[in-house]
This record gives structure tokens, sequence and C-alpha cells, in this order.
């Protein structure tokens, strides 16, 4: 019998806004992507992972760095990453409204990022290459 994961039997992911409006996968404005991800205030990207940004000294040491991650990952692979992290990770979801705790008032029910805001940080993130 096929189990979950296995070729068969695809394992279900489970992000609850209107993914499918995300996984459109749109081309992103770079630009617009790296300020989101250098304002602290939008995104928070800068809390746990630093980058190719100014101010280092601002600049998180608790998940992987963002330099060179447009090597590492595709385009999928971020937008997942940023949708969906998994349990095993300490990284929000950038899109989910649902089931989450501790959500301050004024946004509950919204997501921390657009969909179009994930396509920038997407298009931003896939053009940090190791040199």
């Amino acid at each position: 019998m096929p189990t979950r994961g296995s070729a068969r039997l695809p394992m279900k992911r489970s992000v609850s806004l209107g993914v499918a409006a995300l996984l459109t996968m749109a081309a992103g404005d770079p630009g617009s992507g790296r300020a989101i991800v250098a304002n602290r205030q939008v995104s928070a990207c800068l809390l746990c992972h630093s980058g190719p940004i100014p101010d280092p000294h601002l600049q998180g040491n608790l998940a992987p760095a963002l330099t060179g991650v447009g090597s590492r990952l595709t385009a999928a692979e971020l937008r997942q990453r940023l949708t969906d992290p998994g349990k095993d990770s300490i990284m929000p979801s950038y899109a989910a409204t649902a089931g989450l705790n501790r959500v301050g008032q004024p946004w509950v029910g919204k997501p921390v990022l657009t969909p179009t805001q994930i396509d920038d940080v997407v298009a931003f993130l896939s053009t940090l290459r190791a040199p």
C-alpha cells in the first residue's frame, strides 16, 4: 500500500488562503522584492536571516544566509518556503491567515505579505546567486 510522500500518494500541503494565486509563479519585481526584504517592518526577513543588504549589524543569524539562495533553491521552492515553510521551521508562513497562534488584533485574518509582494520577494531572492 502506498504511503504518504511516495510517488503514488503525494504529500498534501496545507496552506490556508487562496494559494492558487500564489502558485501562479507570476514574474515579480526584484527591486520591490529587495525593498520588502530590507524593510524589517514589512517582512521581518532580516530578523532571522542575513543577506546582501546594507547594515549587516541589523541582520539575524538564526536562519540560513540569503546570499546565494537563488543558486540553492528554484523560484518554486522559494515560493513554497515563503507560503508554507513547514512544521520544523521557525519561519512563519508569509501567506497563511488561519490556524495561527498569538496574532496581534490588527493582523488577524491578514497575510504578512500579499501575493504580489511574495512574487516580488521570490524574484529578488532568485537573483541572489553564488559567485
